[in-house]
């Protein structure tokens, strides 16, 4: 039985990466989806794609760090499909800098899309979720577990939007919803060819091989299925695991492994010490 099929599912950050890769996987599973992204146009090739698998989309362009914005989001949902059933939290950005030395608006852009998106979307979107008994995730990173260095403005979004979620758990245990928290792990995407460098400009090219990586197909099919048996975490790749794993044991070491392995990456802020 398809869990997914008919269901009304919200994704923001779909124009691209794992959002639209969650997109069309969902779209296979015959769900319902309310796209959001800032580049309509991308968004609207994105939106098309999942028409093909003969499901039914709207594409809304969203800047999830504006409030209103994530409003009129959930109001197309509504007006349109009348119920939500997932909320998918994944809009975000990322950063590559020494805090020392990076302008403190990019803190600010950092927390405003990968917190406050967070935020805004869910408390327009949670009455409904209530209702339907739904889904609310949020897409996160071993960064919201472990912090990583050159990466200060990003860590804080992640560890502020797994405690943000946890809380709303806690308040809805015995209503129905479910709260899942993914984090994915270094995964190939735009995230970083589009992360913030000390100044706010885009870093412009990854730091790290790509092809290395988890790809976001995977990293989507991970996330549906997590949705559907409604589990509560979702961690990926060995590298993920085991951070979080050691790290709850032995964080000091950690801490040095992180370093060194982060120090590595052509072009690193820092260097090994």
């Amino acid at each position: 039985m398809n869990i997914l099929r008919g269901k009304i599912v919200i994704i923001t950050g779909a124009s691209s990466g794992i959002g639209r890769s969650t997109a069309l996987a969902a779209a296979r599973r015959g769900a319902k989806m309310v796209l959001g992204a800032r580049n309509i146009e991308k968004l609207n090739v994105v939106a098309d794609e999942c028409r093909q698998l003969n499901t039914e989309v709207i594409a809304v362009e969203v800047d999830v760090s504006n409030e209103q914005s994530c409003r009129n989001l959930i109001r197309e949902a509504i007006n349109h499909f009348g119920r939500i059933d997932v909320l998918i939290n994944n809009a975000g950005i990322s950063m590559r800098a020494l805090f020392l030395e990076t302008d403190l608006s990019v803190l600010h852009k950092l927390m405003d899309t990968n917190f406050w998106g967070t935020v805004y979307c869910t408390k327009y979107a949670l009455p409904y979720l209530l209702e339907s008994k739904g889904s609310l995730v949020g897409i996160s990173s071993i960064a919201g577990n472990k912090g990583l260095p050159a990466r200060t403005g990003y860590s804080a979004s992640k560890f502020a939007m797994q405690g943000f979620l946890e809380v709303i758990r806690i308040e809805h245990l015995h209503e129905g919803l479910h709260v899942l928290i993914a984090c994915p792990g270094f995964t190939a995407s735009n995230i970083r060819t589009t992360a913030l460098a000390a100044d706010g400009s885009q870093q412009g090219e990854s730091p790290r091989d790509e092809e290395k990586m988890m790809g976001s197909d995977e990293v989507a099919e991970h996330l549906l299925k997590a949705i559907e048996k409604r589990k509560r975490s979702l961690v990926l790749t060995l590298q993920g695991k085991l951070t979080i794993g050691l790290n709850k044991f032995f964080p000091s070491w950690v801490d040095r492994l992180v370093f060194n392995h982060m120090a590595k990456e052509p072009n690193s802020p820092f260097g090994k010490k």
